[in-house]
């Protein structure tokens, strides 16, 4: 079993790399829980995937339409694009 002192130097440094961590994170989000962005995040992967999928689909079974699989592409890259900003902004 711990003594007194050796609990207090523990709690002495877990307060202290608490602190030197605290430095890189970013300040509390103006309203937005970090719930709702892994939400968002999750819904916005969710579509991109779909997209994807159909845009490998499009690009197989109708070769001719070329203009329609590179709207889907672009369109599930801006998906991807908004969930990585999302990701390092929040």
């Amino acid at each position: 079993m711990a003594t007194q002192e050796e609990m207090d130097k523990i709690i002495a440094e877990a307060l202290a790399d608490s602190k030197k961590q605290s430095k890189w994170h970013r300040p509390s989000n103006k309203g937005l829980s970090a719930d709702k962005i892994r939400e968002a995040r999750k819904i916005l992967n969710f579509l991109f995937m779909a997209l994807f999928a159909v845009a490998l689909v499009i690009y197989f079974v109708f070769p001719e339409q070329r203009p329609l699989f590179f709207c889907v592409g672009f369109g599930a890259m801006v998906l991807k694009i908004v969930e990585f900003i999302l990701r390092f902004m929040f």
